[in-house]
């Protein structure tokens, strides 16, 4: 894991980055994977016209871990508030999930939030049914809000609903 960098993604990075998102949320390919949510939704988690707005945001930026140019996973900040931020869409290729990328990532946007917008909170949403993944944000020190939120649906699917989990930076 030694071989890979990080670095904001450009509008360049979403032809690449795209698909990798897909890969690793939905689909058979995400199964590879123990984060995905392929069981759940079978709709795209994305659009490269969102990732480009996104990236085209100055309250936002994504994080892209490269391998040789390669992107092999992302992370979402994005600030909320005068002193909040939201992380989202951490993603990392499936073959790579459990080499620790995604505590890398993790790690990076913490930094990157407190260094680009002088935070001093990090939040950020999981679906509730997800309690693997929600207890994984909890041994890096994040902890429920007790507060939930609609999945953003349309019809609404509340067993799709998000807990909230925050962490100070």
């Amino acid at each position: 894991m030694s071989d890979i960098a990080f670095r904001a993604a450009t509008p360049e990075d979403v032809a690449a980055l795209h698909p990798l998102i897909e890969r690793a949320y939905r689909g058979e390919t995400a199964k590879a994977g123990w984060t995905h949510e392929a069981d759940l939704l079978f709709d795209t988690r994305t659009s490269a016209e969102e990732l480009s707005a996104l990236i085209a945001d100055p309250d936002r930026v994504i994080l892209l871990a490269h391998r040789n140019g390669a992107p092999v996973g992302c992370v979402q900040v994005a600030r909320i508030g005068d002193d909040r931020t939201y992380l989202g869409l951490l993603t990392v290729e499936p073959s790579l999930q459990a080499s620790g990328l995604g505590r890398r990532l993790l790690a990076a946007a913490e930094t990157e939030a407190v260094a680009r917008f002088a935070a001093r909170r990090m939040e950020m949403t999981v679906i509730h049914r997800r309690a693997e993944l929600i207890a994984w944000y909890e041994r890096r020190g994040y902890r429920p809000t007790g507060e939930t939120r609609p999945f953003p649906v349309d019809p609404p699917r509340p067993e799709l609903d998000f807990v909230v989990l925050e962490k100070g930076l």
